[in-house]
């Protein structure tokens, strides 16, 4: 008996830290416009590991529904770089939100 719950402890660490690794944090940034609608500078977003930008945008979508005015027009930037919707988010990333811009 003690090796059996001495083999079940051992096995739970491994447990949660695969758990802990399943999903990943991605820090939202508001720009302009997004800004406005959202009410926030930023947020955060947890998702499953392997989420790709898109899937971490619909995620900001359903918190901030006022964003879907501008969905169309929005370019997304992770990590300070223009992506698309595709590219896979990792914990820690920075998924800026950019709505159009107007001017002269």
């Amino acid at each position: 008996m003690p090796a059996a719950a001495a083999t079940a402890a051992a096995e739970n660490p491994a447990a949660g830290s695969e758990a802990a690794s399943a999903t990943v944090k991605v820090k939202v940034l508001f720009f302009a416009r997004a800004r406005d609608l959202t009410g926030v500078p930023e947020s955060s977003v947890e998702l499953p590991s392997g989420s790709t930008a898109g899937e971490c945008l619909g995620r900001v979508l359903a918190s901030f529904p006022r964003l879907e005015e501008i969905r169309h027009s929005m370019v997304l930037a992770l990590n300070e770089e223009y992506t698309p919707e595709s590219a896979a988010v990792s914990d820690g990333d920075e998924l800026a939100i950019i709505p159009p811009i107007s001017g002269g």
